[in-house]
């Protein structure tokens, strides 16, 4: 019932409708942690993507670049460079090219 707390009518009040509700709540939350890893490496992809051609490059040339000359950085750091430091992001396009 602890976990119940806060929901609307019934769904906080009556024992068997609160563990339906709640074991139903569990398993989307089980669910939507695996959900927003997938969801969060598309974002990232789509913004390096964004990033690398506009230093004319596409993203699939930019990470089997990268790879070959062994630059450790993550999609999530990649991803961030671009947004938010592009001059960082050019030096790393430039590296490559």
């Amino acid at each position: 019932m602890n976990l119940a707390k806060g929901y609307w009518g019934s769904r906080s009040k009556v024992y068997t409708v609160a563990k339906n509700t709640v074991e139903k709540g569990l398993q989307y939350a089980y669910r939507d942690r695996k959900t927003k890893k997938r969801e969060f490496r598309a974002l990232w992809i789509q913004r390096i993507n964004a990033g690398a051609r506009q230093h004319g490059i596409s993203y699939s040339v930019l990470m089997g670049k990268l790879a070959a000359k062994e630059i450790g950085l993550n999609r999530k750091v990649l991803a961030d460079l671009a947004m938010n430091h592009p001059d960082a992001f050019k030096a790393v396009v430039d590296a490559v090219k």
